[in-house]
């Protein structure tokens, strides 16, 4: 029996439609779309591809050959996914040069740190849409893992970021997935052709086992009744993805995607305040099942909780220490940012401008998480302490407040901010009245939904602010 596929997914012109339209429209609803226009004046369409549209791969390997990388063999599971290896980049592609014009590939290069690994080749432009990226943005200062030395440097839980290059001749494909954290993900073909099978969120349950442990493979291999037995309910969409067009892909969304054509892509894992919920309750349930898992040591160990966070941190990418570390910095960036903009802003009504709105959703949205949090092993201290004052001083979270800046002017305002990035930090707290703030120590969630009321309170709330 063919898969039930009932619709297809939206393609509309970038250049058509506003940062704020695409908000509403697709992070808030949480749906997939297409995107055109949005590429024309990528490097890597002109470096990376001869006149034909076709992969200029002598150029990729020449340029960036000796990049270790790992490479999926799409014909040979192992255990969820693909069986992988390392290579380098220029091994890879020689192998891909030897494929004769009938053959169909079964290597597949995939998350390519290229961004990290070239800083000075700039290949693509971040879209607007996409440019709201908690997740890279800190990475780019700061460690995922407070205490990443006991992570092996380059193992899938200490990336250090999560901007990708994928390449695969035609024929290879990757198998039925949500995305780490449930995050979005955006994926550009520079070239290429790629066909995509998605599965609503809720309809997640119809492709695990009973047990909720394991799901389907391969949508389009035989699917054993007696394993899932609910899959022959499933109801897919199905979308056809040219070169030059971006796919945004949505939280939660089951996807499995085949390479209908020699094809590079450049592709961002991301989240912000839209989906930080998706993030949470991924990692509420993986911690539920790490400390199921052993539960019969817990009275035995002398730190079960640690063992319980280690392993979640293997399994999820992060734990909840690491989780709420995130948190706290980027609700300080917020609340730094809100400040700057109500002491530079000469309208009484700045509060309404798109820019203070997506500030105020931000800090809204991450102290819901703050509140769900408490009801956790965070609501005791664990020896987490983070002082605003202290982290005001570090020159990753001043770089840190910078971009955020950037980035908000850019999506709303279409364009860079100007003024020393040094101007607003301490002296602007306390030209706002927000110098209290400066001595808040946030060990807990509670602490942490706490300050952010403060900080609306005194910067949104009150009427004698500018």
């Amino acid at each position: 029996m063919g898969l039930n596929i009932v619709g297809f997914v939206e393609k509309v012109n970038g250049n058509e439609m506003s940062y704020t339209t695409f908000a509403e429209k697709y992070l808030s609803n949480n749906k997939p779309v297409v995107i055109t226009g949005l590429m024309a004046d990528w490097r890597a369409r002109k470096d990376w591809l001869f006149d034909d549209g076709t992969p200029n791969l002598h150029f990729i390997s020449s340029s960036f050959g000796n990049s270790k990388v790992q490479v999926a063999d799409c014909g040979s599971r192992e255990y969820t996914d693909q069986k992988r290896f390392d290579m380098t980049v220029a091994e890879f592609i020689d192998h891909w040069l030897k494929l004769s014009s009938m053959e169909h590939g079964n290597l597949y290069l995939k998350d390519w740190h290229f961004v990290k690994e070239h800083p000075e080749y700039t290949a693509y432009t971040t879209p607007q849409f996409f440019r709201d990226d908690w997740l890279n943005l800190y990475l780019d200062h700061y460690h995922m893992h407070e205490d990443c030395d006991t992570y092996r440097k380059r193992d899938n839980v200490s990336c250090s970021d999560y901007r990708f290059v994928y390449m695969g001749a035609k024929g290879t494909w990757t198998p039925l997935h949500a995305d780490v954290f449930r995050s979005y993900s955006w994926s550009a073909n520079v070239c290429g052709k790629k066909k995509w099978y998605f599965l609503s969120p809720e309809q997640r349950h119809l492709v695990f086992d009973r047990n909720m442990k394991n799901s389907v493979y391969d949508i389009f291999e035989e699917v054993d009744d007696t394993i899932f037995p609910n899959f022959t309910k499933t109801i897919w969409l199905e979308c056809t993805q040219d070169q030059n067009e971006i796919i945004f892909v949505p939280s939660g969304w089951y996807h499995q995607v085949h390479n209908l054509e020699d094809t590079i892509s450049i592709n961002h894992n991301w989240f912000n305040a839209y989906n930080l919920s998706w993030v949470w309750d991924l990692m509420l349930t993986d911690y539920k099942e790490a400390r199921e898992y052993i539960e019969d040591i817990k009275d035995i160990c002398d730190d079960f909780e640690g063992v319980c966070q280690r392993n979640l941190a293997a399994n999820t990418g992060m734990n909840f220490y690491d989780f709420f570390n995130f948190m706290v910095r980027f609700s300080f960036a917020n609340i730094v940012q809100l400040s700057h903009l109500a002491k530079s802003s000469a309208s009484a009504d700045w509060r309404s401008s798109y820019t203070a709105q997506n500030l105020i959703f931000n800090l809204e949205s991450a102290k819901d998480i703050a509140i769900k949090m408490k009801l956790t092993c965070l609501s005791e201290n664990h020896n987490i302490s983070l002082d605003f004052g202290s982290v005001l001083e570090e020159p990753a979270f001043l770089e840190l407040c910078f971009q955020l800046e950037r980035t908000y002017a850019f999506i709303h305002d279409k364009h860079e901010p100007t003024g020393d990035k040094k101007n607003f930090l301490m002296d602007e707290l306390l030209d706002m009245g927000l110098g209290k703030l400066l001595s808040a120590v946030v060990c807990n969630p509670e602490n942490l939904a706490t300050l952010i009321d403060d900080a609306l309170l005194n910067l949104v709330m009150s009427p004698n602010k500018i």
